[in-house]
């Protein structure tokens, strides 16, 4: 059994998607909805480190708080970023999944078949209608 962890906001469609791939291989992950249990610093940090992206990459710069609270200011240190994300975990971009063969921000959604350890079963869309793996379990290249 293939061990998934899904950092997961289920009013987000991605993240809806992302973990629907996930279970069309017949893996159930762990989720974690990280609005209700944020992760930890330690873990918020340790995730950033495996995607190896910047911080502010994790960041959800569209939400309204980013901007209130200024967090597009350059001179902000990743510490501050990452004490922003734990008072606030709505900033973080989701959704997050990791899995043995790596940790990465699936945006789009289909970002996860790249790390997922087992192949697809069965056709996918989306939930827009848009077709993600077809009837022989192969990823459909763009519209």
């Amino acid at each position: 059994m293939a061990d998934i962890t899904i950092y997961h906001n289920p009013k987000c469609g991605t993240s809806r998607n992302t973990l629907a791939l996930i279970r069309n291989t017949g893996v159930e992950p762990e989720v974690i909805e990280y609005l209700k249990t944020p992760p930890t610093r330690e873990t918020l940090v340790a995730l950033i480190a495996q995607m190896a992206v910047p911080v502010r990459d994790m960041m959800r710069r569209k939400e309204a708080l980013y901007d209130e609270l200024a967090l597009d200011d350059p001179a902000l240190s990743d510490d501050a970023l990452i004490d922003a994300m734990r008072a606030h975990p709505i900033l973080i971009n989701r959704p997050i999944v990791v899995t043995a063969l790596g940790t990465r921000l699936c945006r789009p959604s289909e970002a996860v078949l790249d790390i997922l350890p087992l192949p697809q079963r069965a056709a996918f869309a989306k939930e827009d209608g848009e077709p993600v793996i077809n009837e022989q379990g192969a990823h459909v290249a763009g519209r």
